[in-house]
């Protein structure tokens, strides 16, 4: 890295280490914030892989309940290079509040560790939640797949590689387990690092967007990808899903992809929505207007509660639809 780039990467360590400051103290003292509220049993921890490494390690947050209920494994955003499932505790508990075992997952961080450790981190912590899922209450055969921003890329290609056949180790090695994901919600997601500048390209577009947005969209797509973005090719889930689908390919799961006007990611989750209808799947676009990115944390803003109302539906409808066969 350059020195600039050495600069820009020591603020982004002061920046995660105060939201995991605020992080700590705002699950610690607001009681809305505490699991036992719900009936959830928080466990902590728990490696999905043996290198001793926190990036490898998830919580479990597990409803209590006489039956096997959906698994949903979450993956946190932060831009590829801040965050932790620590910081994002909040979605995890939405979840688990609405009978899912919910497991939300670390992965290894840019720009330390870039293309493809995040996706190979993602790709190995499904398999490690099939294994366990039962032994959590959880019913390995009703998978969810989610996550935001950063995550919402990760778990797009991560619907990629489970459905199309890669000759990359760790994409064949889920893939060749067929993980039977019921639904994928790529939350507000940022889908393609290799053009960056399209976002403030079009007409009337530079103008609105702030010098800040533009260079947090060049460190984002840095710290995953580095100087050298085609050598990362699953890193780009738009180009993945625009690419015909060869032979063996598994039909692509439902998605539910949400999205403010004013999130300067809108068109890459509009591009992803079509593209996925374009391969024959179903897939729900839901904009939300004048919706910042990170709104749905706003649980106090009806756009948010809204956007959890539409998305528990759409779940209802394509994982809880064959619930009483699932009884443990």
């Amino acid at each position: 890295m350059t020195l600039k780039q050495w600069l820009v990467h020591l603020f982004h360590r002061l920046v995660d280490w105060i939201t995991h400051a605020l992080a700590w103290v705002g699950y610690r003292l607001h009681p809305a914030a505490n699991p036992r509220r719900y009936g959830v049993e928080l466990l902590r921890d728990i490696p999905y892989l043996d290198s001793g490494d926190p990036a490898h390690r998830l919580d479990v947050y597990r409803p209590k309940s006489d039956r096997l209920l959906p698994a949903l494994m979450y993956t946190h955003g932060g831009g590829f290079s801040v965050c932790s499932k620590e910081t994002h505790r909040i979605f995890a508990l939405v979840f688990a509040s609405q009978k899912y075992v919910v497991f939300n997952i670390n992965y290894r961080l840019g720009p330390t560790h870039r293309y493809p450790a995040a996706l190979e981190d993602v790709c190995a912590a499904l398999g490690w939640v099939m294994d366990h899922a039962r032994e959590h209450g959880a019913d390995p055969d009703r998978l969810v797949i989610a996550g935001e921003s950063a995550g919402g890329n990760l778990t797009a290609s991560l619907a990629y590689v489970i459905t199309h056949r890669r000759e990359e180790p760790f994409a064949r090695a889920v893939f060749d387990r067929a993980p039977n994901v019921r639904a994928v919600v790529p939350i507000y997601g940022i889908h393609d690092l290799q053009d960056i500048p399209r976002y403030w390209r079009k007409p009337g577009k530079a103008e609105k967007m702030s010098f800040l947005v533009k260079r947090e969209l060049e460190w984002c797509a840095f710290a995953y990808v580095g100087r050298d973005p085609e050598r990362a090719p699953l890193a780009h889930p738009l180009r993945c899903f625009a690419q015909p689908p060869a032979d063996g390919t598994r039909p692509i799961p439902p998605f539910f992809i949400p999205v403010g006007t004013a999130d300067p990611l809108l068109d890459d989750s509009r591009r992803l929505h079509e593209l996925v209808q374009d391969r024959g799947a179903v897939s729900e676009l839901h904009i939300y207007p004048g919706e910042i990115h990170g709104f749905n944390a706003m649980l106090w803003r009806p756009a948010a509660r809204a956007k959890w109302r539409s998305l528990f539906e759409f779940l209802d409808r394509h994982v809880r639809s064959d619930a009483a066969a699932a009884s443990a």
